[in-house]
Formats: structure tokens, sequence, C-alpha cells
């Protein structure tokens, strides 16, 4: 995994970026000499003169390409789900080129030429992800890792490790025993340890040492062998670090107090307060401009089913526990919780309108927090806010739950384009394990990810990492 501020990003997944960049500026550059063949040109000038639109052009498709989760590397890699996600997100990059060239026509291509130029892409980046997925030299990218234990974190470890398609990034050779701790893998898959941690790492040819095990007291733990395993190269990694770096996530049984206390991450730091504060006001005006025609057949549609009020105001819990009130479009009949305490909202909701179904489905009801974001209550990305109902029973049952709370809330987040619509205690415990990781990890580079995502999410219910 390559570490990209304090986000992880699969060398496969950055591999592959490259590889479509490339492609894609090649097939560009083709289009280009097609149309201008019959001018007098060198191919330098040429190189030179349409480099910015070469540039835009790949970029806008990589960002198409990725909003349908086509980097995602843990789905589906067959011909048919490849080219059923290729080609939307190909056919939203034409549209966007085509907006661009109105805009800025110094960089038109010509809308026939640019079909042509699609269609070749869509081609040529298909062939390349068939052989790129069955090329044999993928393997020198995996990293081969030993497991310290045989419990049921290496029990979990194992499941993923046989999953293929979940664990790109890594090749688990075997488990070795911890001391009085029972087994819970099958016992071919235990490695003989004979001499030392080190020999046995070098004797498997592994870099990396997985510590699966919760019991790290006594006499039985290794700390003296893993040090020396550090000192000549070895890499050492905790399970709550394992989980954080491949799965994206922080496992709220796999980790300690301390490793929070003492890890890295939480940045809180002035200069990432005023970039993330930039970027909130230029994320929300750029959506507002938009989304503002789509806004307004919102209001009319609620109107004309349900009548007022158009928006819904509902307290929320902001940064430092701060109470707000967050707006939306109202999508739940009037009087839904009339009589009654506050309810899960769940995605078959029998409250919700027939013009609410739609505007939920595609996110169009949480559109007016852009007011909250421009107000300062909530940012563009971030946990998202909670009802207080809820974060007092939540901050009760669930450790750790108001961490969450230490930075603002969100319109989008990483949990929300990770997991799935949520409706149970359970599922906010799911969903708090990608809050966690989301708050001790956040970046620009992070929250351009999940802008990218949501896109995905809301277009085609897809995403991408």
């Amino acid at each position: 995994m390559i570490r990209v501020y304090n986000h992880y990003i699969s060398r496969f997944t950055v591999l592959l970026i490259s590889i479509e960049i490339c492609l894609l500026m090649i097939i560009f550059f083709l289009g280009v000499g097609i149309r201008f063949h019959y001018l007098e040109t060198s191919f330098i000038d040429l190189l030179f003169s349409q480099l910015p639109g070469a540039i835009v052009f790949t970029l806008v498709m990589i960002a198409c390409i990725a909003a349908m989760g086509m980097y995602q590397l843990d789905s589906k890699l067959d011909i048919e789900s490849t080219l059923w996600r290729l080609m939307p997100s190909l056919a939203i990059g034409f549209a966007i080129m085509t907006l661009i060239f109105y805009l800025f026509p110094e960089l038109y291509l010509g809308r026939g030429l640019l079909a042509i130029v699609i269609s070749l892409a869509l081609l040529l980046i298909l062939i390349t992800r068939m052989i790129f997925f069955r090329w044999p030299g993928l393997e020198v990218f995996r990293s081969r890792a030993i497991v310290l234990g045989t419990g049921s974190g290496a029990e979990e470890l194992l499941s993923i490790a046989e999953d293929s398609s979940i664990l790109r990034n890594l090749n688990i050779v075997g488990f070795v025993p911890f001391y009085g701790e029972d087994r819970r893998v099958p016992a071919s898959v235990v490695l003989p340890k004979h001499g030392s941690l080190a020999s046995l790492v070098n004797q498997c040819d592994a870099s990396e040492i997985i510590i699966a095990t919760q019991e790290r007291r006594g006499g039985g733990f290794p700390i003296q062998e893993l040090l020396e395993c550090k000192m000549h190269g070895i890499k050492v990694t905790d399970i709550a670090t394992f989980f954080e770096r491949e799965r994206g996530h922080i496992r709220m049984d796999s980790f300690y107090p301390s490793w929070l206390v003492f890890g890295g991450g939480f940045d809180q730091s002035f200069f990432r307060t005023t970039v993330k504060r930039i970027f909130d006001l230029l994320a929300s005006l750029m959506i507002l401009l938009i989304s503002l025609p789509v806004m307004l057949l919102a209001v009319v549609l609620i109107l004309i089913e349900d009548g007022r009020p158009i928006f819904y105001r509902q307290e929320r819990i902001g940064k430092g526990g701060k109470i707000f009130q967050v707006i939306k479009f109202r999508s739940m009949r009037n009087n839904a919780e009339k009589g009654g305490q506050p309810q899960w909202a769940a995605a078959d909701d029998p409250r919700i309108t027939k013009i609410g179904k739609i505007i939920r489905k595609l996110r169009i009801d949480e559109l007016p927090q852009i007011i909250n974001v421009l107000k300062g209550e909530m940012s563009f990305v971030g946990p998202r806010p909670e009802r207080p109902y809820f974060v007092d029973m939540l901050t009760e049952k669930v450790p750790y739950y108001n961490v969450r709370h230490s930075i603002k809330p969100g319109i989008t987040g990483w949990a929300q384009v990770r997991y799935p619509y949520g409706s149970s205690v359970e599922d906010a415990i799911e969903k708090l394990q990608y809050d966690l990781y989301y708050v001790k990890n956040h970046s620009l580079f992070l929250d351009l990810i999940i802008l990218i995502d949501t896109v995905g999410v809301v277009l085609f219910g897809k995403g991408g990492r």
C-alpha cells in the first residue's frame, strides 16, 4: 500500500491509474493528430499547444471512471461488469467535455472526433484491464506477511485472505501460534517455529508481521524477537493498523485506547482547518450552482404532492456537541413522528412520500444543507450529524462514539460512500468505524476522493476507493 497523507492507496490502483492516464493521453493526441494532420505544424508545437486540453480530458475521464468505483479493486472484474460500468462513466465524461468545450473554445476538439476518441478509449481501457488483471507479473506487487496468533483475529484475517478480490495487496503465507491462545485456524496454515521469529520470516521470504493476538502481557509475547525483526527492516503491524490500512476503517474490537492516543492522525491544526473551510466553501458553491435547477424542481414537486412545508428542520449534534438546526428537503409526510419518540429512518420507511423516495435515493434531500455549510455549522465532507436522542443512546452503548464530534459533521462522508444505508444501533457501530477512520485521517486528498465517490453513489449507487 502507498500512503498519501494518512490515506492508503493500493499499489495495484496506483499502477492501473498510471497506465490509464498514459493511455488516455495517447488517445487524445491521436485524435488531435487526426484533426490537425493537414496543418504544417511540427509534432512538438502541436504537443505543447494541445497539452492543456489533454490534461483536462484525462482528468475528467479518470474522475468519471473513479466515480463508478472502477478503481475499487474488491469488485467484480469480468468483462460484462467492467463494460457496464465503463460505458456510463465515459458517457458522462463526454457530456462534461462538451460543456468544457463550450466554456473554453480554445480546447475544442470537435464533438464528432471526441466521440471517436471516447469510443477508442472504451475499447482500449477494456482490453487493458482484461490484460492487467490476468498479468502474472502482478504478484511482485503483493507483499508476503506472517500472522502472529491463531485466535479469532487470525481467523478473520484468514477469511479475508482467502478472498483474493478483497485482499489484493497482501499474501498471508502462514500463522505463528501464540503462547496460551486457542487455535481458530486450520492446522495446515500454521507455520512450525523451530528457531527465532526472524529466521522464520526469512525462510518464508516475508516482509511483514501482523500481530493478531489481543493478549500481549506476560512472558509469552515475543517482544524481543519482534524488535529484532524490526531492526532488520521487517515491518511489524498491529491488526488495528492492518484493518485501517487495508479496509479503510478502524475496528472497534481490534484496538486499544493507547493506539488512538499515541497513533498518528487527528490533525486539527489551524492550517488543516483553514484548508478544509476553503474546500467547503468552494465545493458548496459549485454544487449549489450545478444543482440549482434540480433543487427548484424538487420544491415544485414537494408542493404538488404534499404541500408545505418544503424544508424540514431538525436538531442535530455538531462539532463539540453543539446543537444546530439541519436543513433538508422534506421527504416524509407531515407529522411523521407525531405522538412518538424519534425513529431510525429506514431505506423503505413507510413515512416517506413518493417524491421523498426519489429525492432520498438521489440524495437531493441533502442539498439544502449547503446553507449549513455556508453558515459554518457543517463541512461538506465529514461524519453525518445525528439527532441528540440517538447520540445520547449511542454514547452509552458505543465506546468512543463522541470522537466523531471532534470535527464538523458533513453532507457526505467516508461512511456514506463505504457503507450502505443504516437504520439500527448495529449499523451505527459499523458506520462509526468508518467515521473514526475519517476523523483520524481526514485531509484534502481524502475529501476529494469522497467527493468523487459521492458522485458515483448518487448517479449509479457505485463508489470507488
